[in-house]
């Protein structure tokens, strides 16, 4: 009887750790891109500068944090001072964007899911090095063929691309400055 209820009891409380299981909870959908969107490092409207955009969500927040490019919104997961209760990040798909001047407001895909071009000749906000994504690895690739670059996905996009002077060196040479308009918006 006794071993009954301490199975019992560990079952029930499998169940209740599992429900409180922040893994458990859906990814918030993507907001759509509006006139208002303002860039986290650069301070300016996300739709002045070409290419694809990012955003952020983190969790219990009902507003995006806005980039004016796709790899700021990788730097903002890499940097050690930004806050880490990220719920979902978003990217602009450029293989379904209208044009590299008007990457979309609703065409975005889950950031840790898309194929990413870099080191291509295509340059995003700010005329940084971006960090070019795509839904399919063959939209990556027919742009990689017209634009030079690379297929990476979002866990082997090095550091230094993201961080640093855009190469894919291994050690970030510095980080996205608000300032300095190296790191976009």
């Amino acid at each position: 009887m006794r071993g009954r209820m301490v199975l019992a009891l560990a079952v029930v409380l499998t169940l209740a750790g599992g429900c409180s299981n922040e893994e458990d909870v859906a990814m918030p959908a993507a907001f759509a891109l509006t006139d208002d969107a303002m860039g986290r490092y650069c301070g300016m409207n996300v739709l002045e500068h070409d290419g694809p955009k990012g955003q952020v969500i983190l969790t219990r927040m009902n507003e995006p944090i806005w980039f004016s490019s796709a790899r700021d919104a990788v730097a903002f997961t890499m940097l050690p001072d930004e806050p880490k209760n990220v719920a979902a990040i978003y990217v602009s798909d450029m293989g379904a964007a209208p044009s590299w001047e008007q990457p979309g407001a609703e065409n975005w895909i889950d950031a840790r899911a898309a194929f990413y071009v870099i080191g291509s000749s295509r340059l995003g906000g700010m005329g940084a090095a971006e960090t070019v994504p795509f839904s399919s690895e063959s939209a990556a690739r027919d742009f990689a063929e017209r634009h030079g670059g690379e297929i990476v996905r979002f866990a082997d996009i090095p550091a230094n691309y993201v961080l640093g002077d855009g190469s894919d060196g291994e050690e970030p040479a510095s980080m996205p400055d608000a300032h300095s308009g190296h790191a976009g918006g």
